[in-house]
């Protein structure tokens, strides 16, 4: 199926240091990179088994002085991204890049939602379908769910609904730690992510990228400098899940099977 408006089509990893961050995720996740012309900026492809799946881009002197620190962005799809922009700005989030044109790519603009969680959108100058996030079935160095951490998880649905279209597919109590939202975006059958409280951790997105196996992922992520902050953890279903700081301080998670 062709993306919808309200999918995640493309994930982005903002960091100081693009040549160390090749070498840490190309070794993780098995990516290869190629540069990509975005005017003037450091700005590289990750592919995986020749399917593009994510962008790395660096963060200048200039941009970490205005605040950019490192992270992992996602893009959402949209019909029109000025008219999305209004709307995002109607129901309470904020517009921090007005619509702009990346020639060949499309017409994309950065926002925040209510709770300060930054996120992209994006309307795509091709019809080209984007297997960057793998809905459909399980692939490995694709990303595999998107969870947000929300300090006002109703709030946050009632935005993402409202401007997105998505609606709350199952819920999964946690205790004390509350409600897990899991959401979809119809008219996919399948799940995008969940939404959930953010409790002590910080409000925001972390994406799951898909390993085959979370223990051999986990020993390298130490081995390579980047530090595990959620042990494998199993999750409905059999998989493991783990959340880490790669070598530069972004946050992103990990999603496989356990060897036998």
């Amino acid at each position: 199926m062709a993306n919808q408006h309200g999918d995640f089509i493309w994930y982005e990893l903002l960091v100081p240091d693009a040549d160390a961050a090749e070498g840490f995720y190309a070794g993780l996740l098995g990516w290869s990179f190629e540069p990509a012309a975005e005017g003037g900026k450091d700005y590289r492809v990750a592919s995986m088994a020749g399917v593009p799946v994510a962008g790395l881009m660096t963060l200048t002197p200039e941009m970490q002085a205005g605040g950019a620190r490192p992270c992992w962005l996602g893009y959402l799809a949209v019909e029109d991204a000025d008219a999305a922009s209004g709307a995002i700005a109607q129901a309470g989030g904020k517009v921090v890049m007005e619509p702009a044109d990346i020639p060949g790519v499309g017409r994309f603009a950065m926002a925040l939602d209510p709770g300060g969680t930054p996120f992209y959108v994006m309307r795509g100058s091709s019809g080209e379908t984007s297997e960057s996030f793998a809905q459909d079935a399980p692939r490995a160095g694709h990303c595999a769910w998107n969870e947000l951490h929300s300090t006002d998880p109703a709030a946050a649905l009632a935005f993402y609904a409202g401007v997105f279209g998505w609606e709350e597919a199952d819920r999964m109590e946690m205790g004390p730690a509350g409600t897990y939202q899991m959401l979809r975006n119809p008219p996919h059958a399948t799940m995008l992510g969940a939404v959930m409280p953010a409790g002590e951790a910080p409000p925001g997105w972390v994406f799951y990228f898909r390993v085959p196996d979370i223990d051999v992922a986990a020993a390298l992520i130490a081995e390579t400098g980047g530090q595990v902050v959620l042990a494998p953890m199993e999750i409905p279903g059999g998989e493991y899940v783990l959340n880490a700081l790669d070598p530069q301080g972004a946050l992103f998670a990990l999603i496989g099977k356990r060897g036998c």
